[in-house]
């Protein structure tokens, strides 16, 4: 080999050495290694396109700046991974579930995200942190726009790690754009925030080693669309469905692997099930996707309820003879928490209409919550313990019952709830109803108990939501799940579906296998 060649051949290697160095630089002046930089931003919710309700900017609690890491715990002041790299925290949006975004409010925060992104160029990489259910009126796929409009700022060299909800939805756009991806493992969402330290992290392992951008993005849409109750992590199949993702994704050459349900109250081309799979050796990668995309598919006739269900009357039926308390009846159809507009009035309608109710000797039952802006302010007038009638609930969804009456005696006040603004609870003979100034979901045991309200003692407790989470879950010594109407139905052949792929499992009983082979995405540097 002569002198030229080898020279040559150096030049090629340390080219291909800076190509690859990734985002560790070395000072100049001082010979340290510099820190990666990497943004934050990213907005969050699920809405249902079934539902009446509209999702406003005000809906959104928006962090900015510093404040954003205190959304973060592994990104406190003395955590490790702060340390990792400079940030640039931009902004993150979060929602209560609910309706449809409208354009407004999306363009504004989409703005405000660009315009804070646009301060501190050039990144290194970004964490974008999302649900992947936002549906926005007259846009298909926001999520995939977002990163497309952080995509055109940040260039073609930034590496983007994608977290999301396994209830999300991965267009090919968004596959398209992101370097890095992943979503929870579990449903309920325990595992939340080791799934979104877990997306960071991979994002810092790869500026660190210098590795940067996977070789290779596998991408598989699978035609299924279940709801959320269905396919709880807790129980099988999704149990061992879930378990088969780390073996997959710990493989060496491979980054990350994720299954995503998908979303089922939006009536949208992307809404189905999808796996991806990311990393450096084409076959791990591919033969990991194709594989749990064939093992979602295989056990699609297994997913069921995570708990029974039965029509509202044989709910109660069974909650007045249980002897077990208290006994969870979850309003499925109007749960705020998967889209529901949280205020529709037919179950506590049909509560209050029985006789087992009417008097103050009846079952106990704590019914969470409705809206009721007009009768809080009544009952802050009339006080604790004075007596108050006026109506509450269906003021977006009205399609079901109309807004109910309740007269009764107020049992509490609060003034300051950072969620619903102003709460009374009112009892109508045997039943407490938590009416709120705005809808909030009730999760967890404090909820209730900084109402004065005992859950474990009660005999009954109505809650508008689906699978229980975990404080509730633990609380019950009964369940059932009622199959109520709203905008998050559990019947899904209910909904008229117009725009979804189809085939799409349930709904078309006699389709064919589909075609599960890998699709491998290009890399986010071909826009």
């Amino acid at each position: 080999m002569n002198k030229g060649s080898s020279l040559i051949i150096i030049i090629s290697f340390l080219l291909l050495a800076s190509c690859h160095s990734g985002n560790r630089k070395q000072n100049n002046e001082t010979g340290a290694t510099e820190l990666p930089r990497i943004a934050i931003c990213g907005l969050a919710i699920e809405s249902s396109t079934f539902s009446p309700a509209v999702t406003n900017a005000d809906a959104f609690r928006v962090r900015t700046g510093e404040e954003i890491f205190s959304y973060y715990p592994f990104l406190a002041e003395d955590a490790p991974d702060r340390k990792r790299a400079e940030w640039f925290p931009t902004l993150r949006g979060h929602a209560i579930p609910g309706g449809i975004v409208t354009r407004e409010a999306y363009d504004s925060l989409m703005n405000e995200t660009l315009a804070k992104l646009k301060e501190n160029l050039p990144y290194d990489g970004v964490f974008f942190d999302i649900h992947g259910a936002m549906s926005v009126i007259g846009l298909d796929d926001p999520e995939g726009d977002m990163i497309k409009k952080i995509r055109e700022v940040v260039g073609l060299e930034t590496v983007i790690s994608t977290s999301m909800d396994l209830h999300g939805n991965v267009s090919e756009r968004l596959a398209h754009h992101t370097d890095l991806i992943t979503c929870y493992r579990m449903a309920p969402h325990e595992d939340a925030l080791e799934s979104k330290q877990r997306a960071l992290e991979n994002l810092l392992d790869r500026l660190e080693s210098g590795k940067g951008k996977p070789a290779y993005k596998a991408w598989i849409p699978v035609p299924i669309l279940l709801p959320g109750e269905k396919t709880s992590t807790r129980i099988e199949p999704g149990k061992s469905l879930y378990a088969r993702v780390p073996g997959v994704a710990d493989q060496e050459g491979v980054i990350d692997a994720a299954i995503w349900i998908g979303y089922a109250w939006a009536d949208e081309p992307r809404n189905r099930g999808y796996v991806m799979v990311t990393g450096d050796d084409r076959k791990k990668v591919v033969d990991g996707a194709e594989y749990l995309a064939q093992s979602f598919w295989d056990v699609r006739n297994e997913f069921e309820f995570v708990a029974p269900v039965a029509p509202l009357g044989e709910c109660l039926d069974m909650a007045v003879k249980s002897d077990k308390h208290p006994f969870i009846i979850s309003d499925m159809g109007d749960n705020p928490t998967a889209g529901g507009a949280g205020d529709v009035t037919w179950t506590l309608t049909e509560i209050l209409k029985r006789p087992e109710f009417q008097s103050e000797n009846g079952p106990s039952l704590i019914y969470a919550s409705i809206p009721g802006p007009e009768l809080v302010e009544k009952a802050l007038v009339a006080g604790v313990g004075g007596d108050v009638t006026g109506v509450a609930g269906a003021i977006v969804d009205d399609r079901f019952a109309p807004p109910v009456k309740l007269s009764g005696k107020v049992l509490a006040l609060e003034t300051h709830d950072p969620t619903a603004g102003e709460i009374a609870v009112i009892q109508v003979g045997s039943v407490k109803v938590i009416v709120t100034k705005k809808r909030k979901p009730y999760h967890y045991e404090r909820d209730f108990t900084e109402l004065g309200l005992v859950p474990r003692e009660a005999d009954i407790v109505v809650v508008k939501i689906g699978y229980l989470v975990p404080e509730l879950y633990d609380m019950r010594a009964d369940w059932i799940m009622a199959l109520t109407p709203g905008g998050v139905d559990q019947d899904l052949e209910r909904l008229g579906y117009q725009r979804i792929h189809r085939p799409m499992f349930p709904l078309d009983k006699e389709m064919t296998d589909p075609d599960l082979s890998a699709q491998l995405i290009p890399s986010s540097e071909e826009m």
